[in-house]
């Protein structure tokens, strides 16, 4: 009880990702500053950003739900530690202790952008609720693709849904890619990194070659999002429902004929 307590609460979960995903956080916004020629935040903003936000006002709606305007953000970061524990863990040569957590680590990666929605509508604020409605299209969009991907990773891995598992089979058959705001976006970058780059350990000397993998997948990102031009709704979704499907049935199709 008290190991598992010590996993959620320091390491590698609540402190741990709190700390790094500032860590990234920053480092997001340094890089965008530097693309758009700026100088860009210091690198003890994360710590700022956060002790301001413990000084605020809690605001309540009026016209919205307050328990779940207040709950909603509570049960974000729930599911952020959560999946974190579930990602790090096999890293630290720790076994989850059941088969599938592939699986619960996508539920647990949907719960924050669902909170978010949850969140917004429950303010009360009809701005908030357009902002709502959006996420929950880009969430439609792009979670398809997605999941096909994930699922031709299953295929070459045996039809394993177990993390470790498919990060074994990376080390013997090499890496499967070849062929994608703080504490999320340390999460999403790591468990990219563990899926797409055989794998992360945070034993020994191995956590700089780790950390370095999430840092190149934060990079990517950071530089994808900057260099590329902001589209609206409509046509993202049709880029991940059209364009984005077709690329990820192809690697089901190619995964399920071995190549």
């Amino acid at each position: 009880m008290i190991k598992d307590l010590f996993y959620f609460l320091i390491f590698p979960g609540l402190v741990f990702s709190g700390i790094i995903g500032g860590f990234f956080s920053w480092f997001d916004r340094k890089i965008t500053a530097r693309v758009q020629f700026r100088q860009g935040p210091p690198l003890l903003q994360p710590l700022y950003d956060f002790v301001k936000l413990l000084l605020k006002e809690t605001i309540l709606p009026k016209n919205g739900s307050p328990t779940t305007f207040i709950l909603a953000p509570v049960f974000a970061l729930f599911g952020a530690v959560m999946v974190s524990v579930f990602i790090l863990l096999p890293a630290m040569g720790i076994e989850t202790g059941f088969n599938g957590d592939l699986i619960v680590i996508i539920y647990l990666l949907n719960i924050p952008s669902l909170m978010y929605i949850i969140g917004a509508m429950a303010s009360g604020n009809p701005l908030a609720s357009v902002g709502a409605s959006r996420e929950m299209k880009l969430i439609l969009s792009y979670e398809v693709p997605f999941l096909l991907v994930l699922l031709s990773i299953v295929i070459k891995s045996g039809m394993s849904i177990k993390l470790t598992e498919i990060i074994a089979v990376q080390s013997q058959k090499g890496a499967f890619i070849g062929s994608v705001s703080g504490i999320i976006g340390f999460i999403v970058s790591s468990f990219l990194a563990a899926i797409f780059f055989s794998g992360l350990n945070v034993e020994g000397i191995h956590i700089l070659w780790s950390f370095l993998k999430v840092l190149v997948v934060v990079l990517l990102i950071t530089l994808i999002r900057n260099t590329n031009p902001r589209v609206r709704i409509k046509q993202a979704m049709r880029f991940f429902w059209i364009w984005m499907n077709l690329l990820a049935i192809a690697s089901v199709v190619l995964a399920i004929l071995g190549l």
